[in-house]
């Protein structure tokens, strides 16, 4: 699962997401990707989850880059606890995603097989996405 292997505090914040992704909106590494539509918290599991559905369809072809990672805590109090009493313990790691937000990236796969394999991907996540294609990508699998 993926987690940080040391944080230097045990709780944070909740935050605000407001507006769109002003970094990581982009294609950095890959030919093809899914872009968030939505605003939401992406937990270990769900990533992890994905990118497997990916990696399965592909057949271990091509090269699958994760462009995001839970490192924000998240913290929750036991069931039937009465208000106050400070802070919950720390349950596990999330990663904010706001609209715009490249989550997986692929390459060295063809088209058909790279859309087919992100749609997959996309289903084991929480949000919508959108399947993006470099600009400069050729249909015959060279980048140009």
């Amino acid at each position: 699962m993926l987690q940080p292997k040391k944080t230097k505090y045990r709780r944070q914040q909740k935050g605000r997401m407001k507006g769109n992704a002003q970094r990581g909106n982009q294609l950095a590494f890959g030919s093809f990707g899914i872009k968030s539509m939505e605003t939401m918290w992406l937990t270990g599991p769900q990533i992890e989850a994905a990118r497997i559905a990916v990696t399965r369809y592909m057949q271990r072809q091509g090269q699958v880059w994760i462009r995001v990672f839970p490192d924000k805590p998240i913290t929750k109090k036991p069931a039937e606890v009465r208000m106050g009493k400070g802070k919950g313990s720390p349950e596990g790691f999330v990663a904010p995603v706001t609209p715009g937000r490249m989550i997986i990236e692929i390459e060295g796969v063809s088209y058909e097989i790279a859309k087919e394999a992100l749609r997959l991907g996309a289903q084991k996540l929480p949000i919508t996405t959108k399947f993006v294609v470099r600009r400069d990508y050729d249909s015959t699998g060279q980048n140009l």
